[in-house]
């Protein structure tokens, strides 16, 4: 009983750590989408070979932006049927921003990967299928720059009257709670980082499983707090509307409570079987058939059923080809959109994405 609280209790600690790099991850890239006025996806009508590589940048971008932007951009034939693949097999959804909080640098060579298979199978499937294109579907609103974003007016014309529309400390003269949770959230969140509040002993060597060792580097944690220095003020000076519709509204009520559910839940499962079950030695006499599994299961669109896939990589009990294999088939929920319109697209590409997972996974392990 005593080493089930313990367990509980690392949980619970990592837990709260990535749900919170993840959310300081979102709101920074939310205000710059909204500060840019949208602009990081203008670059509309290129040809296939360019819109290739935008759907395979865009997919690069953690989270659901890129994704939700590459889906519109092709729904209203603006991009290829291979750039929306390509899109789908670099991007790996809010899985992303928590592979960028527990192992920074082997993330990174992840996208790199993810970004050039992409691309060569984009390219591979426009050549093959020149004249795919869809109809006209509904986009993703979650990422939309509203009219009050850019004129700095509401949706009925009228001008707004009850914050400054520009970043301004005159924002902070009427907060409204939810700036108020908002800061007080990020300030708990530097305050813990700071006096590490988060940080807990994984174990002595040698002592069997030794925990998940998953933020051992003080720069990460040096950088987030920076990061969330940051965040506080844009928190303190933006207009109440990016409060409310952008952060609140998307991040909070879209993410939050899915980030750190799924994230408690997968991390409680994989430390408790690590710790009570010898699935090291299962998994490592059947990679094969976890890299089906991860194919298969990167069907779902969805952000959450993933992340197994994600710590046990970064527990080291499984190996990189079933990464791979994870993040080539699954997108998050970037497709949603592109589900809900045209299902038939979705078939198509899902299924070259698991086509495409099956096989580098395979490959990768026959070689490595």
């Amino acid at each position: 009983m005593h080493e089930f609280v313990h367990i509980l209790e690392d949980v619970l600690l990592n837990a709260i750590l990535v749900t919170g790099l993840v959310i300081i991850m979102m709101l920074m890239i939310e205000f710059v989408n909204i500060s840019t006025k949208g602009k990081w996806f203008e670059s509309l009508r290129q040809s296939k070979v360019g819109g290739v590589f935008l759907g395979g940048l865009l997919g690069l971008f953690p989270g659901c932006i890129g994704g939700f932007a590459t889906v519109s951009l092709y729904s209203h034939k603006m991009l290829s049927f291979g750039a929306l693949v390509a899109m789908m097999i670099v991007s790996s959804g809010d899985e992303s921003f928590v592979m960028l909080a527990m192992f920074p640098s082997k993330a990174l060579i992840l996208f790199g990967i993810l970004f050039v298979i992409g691309i060569v199978a984009g390219l591979v499937i426009d050549l093959c299928f020149p004249k795919k294109e869809v109809s006209k579907t509904s986009c993703g609103e979650e990422f939309a720059v509203h009219e009050c974003d850019i004129e700095h007016h509401h949706p009925e014309g009228e001008a707004c009257t009850e914050d400054c529309p520009h970043r301004s400390l005159k924002n902070f003269c009427n907060p409204g709670w939810r700036r108020l949770a908002l800061l007080a959230g990020e300030i708990a969140f530097i305050a813990a980082l700071a006096f590490g509040m988060l940080e807990h002993e994984h174990g002595a060597e040698g002592e069997g499983h030794a925990g998940l060792h998953i933020f051992d580097e003080y720069w990460i944690n040096l950088i987030f707090a920076i990061l969330s220095i940051f965040v506080v003020w844009f928190t303190v000076v933006s207009p109440r509307h990016f409060i409310e519709e952008h952060l609140w509204k998307h991040i909070i009520g879209h993410h939050l409570i899915s980030i750190f559910c799924w994230t408690f839940g997968t991390l409680l499962v994989v430390e408790t079987a690590l710790n009570f079950l010898d699935i090291s030695s299962w998994v490592s006499s059947n990679v094969p058939f976890m890299i089906l599994l991860a194919a298969l299961v990167g069907i779902i669109p969805e952000s959450g059923p993933h992340l197994i896939f994600v710590t046990l990589f970064a527990t080291g009990v499984i190996p990189f080809p079933v990464l791979l294999a994870s993040s080539i088939s699954q997108d998050g929920h970037s497709s949603l959109p592109l589900l809900a319109e045209n299902k038939k697209s979705f078939v198509y590409a899902k299924s070259i994405n698991v086509a495409v997972a099956l096989i580098v996974g395979f490959v990768s392990y026959i070689l490595f």
